[in-house]
């Protein structure tokens, strides 16, 4: 397939200077909308046409990336003049290119100038509006029809400017033979339904259509500038009838600002490398002050400010409906957030035990053992009589930190242990140090009966001895040992 294309742009009949640039070859279609007012957006609009026209050549495999990479060049040409010439600074274009490889578009898109498709009849717009008014519609807070008359229509929130970061829209699109693309400033759009637009592009050539599309915008009260350009898919053999051979013959078309600066550059005062088509000869209906131009609803009309509208038609900024109320909410939301999560915290504190000391003594404690300024994280539960100076200083310490508790039933045994433990300072001793071990007589072992003799039994004397007898006494010790309950407070540890 092949192009079969138009392009043409006009001032209006409201501004003095025509700040859109438009181009259409056979690999490349291109519109450019100037922003800036004093600051020359037929600048920004031409160079980024001049930058983009050397796409106009059959593309390599990277259709998108050939586009976006070109748009950031155009980025840094604007930002390479405004430094060059302060009286620049604030210039800014909208861009919507299209660049053709024979079987598929590759779409590149900055700002509020438009792609339509027309395809059987039927009229589908390619891009998306970079704007305030935009942002409102996709949000469902006003419908397309008061988008079309709402007060900040024309603050577009993208554009190439040399400032910030263009961002461009890059997608493919698939066509077919008999589609027609139309590309357009929103002098255009602005001003023409979807309905009057698809009814136009279904007549004639692209040329017609171009012309009718000019003259029907401003007719319908445009106050901008209007630039269009119509391409046709068609069969690379098709030969070209009488009305399009002229435009097929001529070459690349170049248009408005972009025409005039090519003029500028030109020795010989025409357009260097393309057909120039303005109609700014067409005398003006309105000076914009009558209300003439106003009808349409057109950029910059009946808002009754002394600013020039283009002057402030790119806010990187726009302003927010509802900022306050925004921000409030969502501060809110974050209050609330914060608060379940530290109500649902404390309330797993308080399901938690642990022993501590309360002063001198021992206590269950609720809680968690912590300190947060404001808050009381943990309190007496249970106190007991045991002090901690009855333990032994290992398990006052083990206290005085803390021991945690997996349940109140759970810390209540700590105590108990603890209070088995006061009784016995010692853990390896069960007995006091004091106690006479069993079998040691302290005193005279006393017989348990007198010696009483037995048949058969002799009793023997030794000369010299005093006669005593061999008996066995039963000795019955007295033993100095105390140490309560056997055993029991010393065989366990907390």
């Amino acid at each position: 397939m092949r192009l079969r294309y138009a392009a043409l742009s006009d001032v209006g009949r409201v501004r003095r200077d025509n700040q859109d640039s438009g181009y259409a070859g056979p690999h490349l279609l291109v519109i450019a909308d100037g922003v800036g007012g004093s600051a020359r957006g037929d600048v920004a609009s031409a160079e980024t046409v001049e930058v983009l026209r050397r796409l106009d050549e059959p593309p390599g495999n990277d259709v998108l990336g050939a586009l976006a990479g070109a748009i950031h060049l155009s980025h840094d040409r604007i930002a390479q003049l405004v430094a060059e010439d302060s009286e620049l600074e604030g210039t800014s274009t909208t861009v919507t290119a299209l660049v053709f490889d024979g079987q598929r578009i590759g779409v590149g898109h900055v700002g509020d100038s438009r792609g339509y498709l027309l395809r059987d009849g039927t009229l589908s717009q390619l891009t998306t509006d970079h704007t305030f008014v935009q942002s409102l519609v996709d949000e469902g807070r006003i419908t397309e029809d008061e988008a079309r008359v709402h007060p900040h229509r024309n603050l577009i929130l993208r554009a190439v400017d040399g400032v910030h970061e263009p961002e461009p829209d890059v997608f493919t699109l698939e066509v077919a033979l008999g589609d027609r693309i139309l590309l357009c400033s929103d002098g255009a759009s602005g001003s023409l339904t979807d309905a009057q637009l698809a009814r136009i592009l279904a007549e004639g050539s692209p040329d017609h259509a171009a012309v009718t599309l000019v003259t029907s915008a401003l007719e319908a009260g445009s106050s901008d500038n209007v630039t269009v350009v119509v391409a046709d898919l068609v069969g690379d053999d098709e030969v070209d009838d009488e009305e399009t051979s002229a435009a097929a013959l001529t070459g690349p078309m170049l248009v408005g600002a972009a025409a005039e600066g090519a003029r500028a550059r030109s020795p010989r005062g025409s357009a260097a490398g393309g057909r120039v088509r303005d109609t700014g000869e067409l005398a003006p209906v309105g000076d914009g002050h009558d209300g003439s131009a106003s009808a349409g609803g057109g950029r910059g009309a009946g808002d009754g400010a002394d600013l020039d509208p283009e002057e402030a038609r790119y806010a990187p900024q726009p302003p927010r409906r509802f900022g306050l109320l925004r921000r409030s909410l969502v501060l809110l939301v974050l209050l609330v957030a914060v608060a379940v999560i530290a109500v649902a915290a404390y309330r797993w504190s308080q399901d938690q035990y642990y022993v501590g000391d309360d002063g001198e003594t021992v206590a269950v404690f609720r809680g968690i053992e912590a300190d947060i300024p404001g808050l009381t994280t943990h309190r007496v539960e249970e106190p007991s009589s045991l002090r901690l100076d009855d333990l032994p200083d290992a398990y006052a310490r083990e206290v005085t930190n803390g021991i945690s508790a997996s349940s109140l039933a759970d810390a209540r045994t700590i105590v108990a242990r603890l209070e088995r433990r006061a009784l016995c300072p010692d853990p390896t001793s069960s007995a006091s140090p004091s106690a006479s071990p069993s079998g040691t007589a302290s005193g005279t072992a006393s017989p348990s009966a007198s010696p009483s003799r037995t048949p058969g039994s002799t009793s023997t004397r030794t000369p010299g001895s005093t006669g005593s007898r061999t008996a066995s006494p039963s000795a019955s010790p007295s033993s100095s040992a105390s140490t309560g309950t056997t055993g029991a407070p010393c065989t366990e540890a907390p």
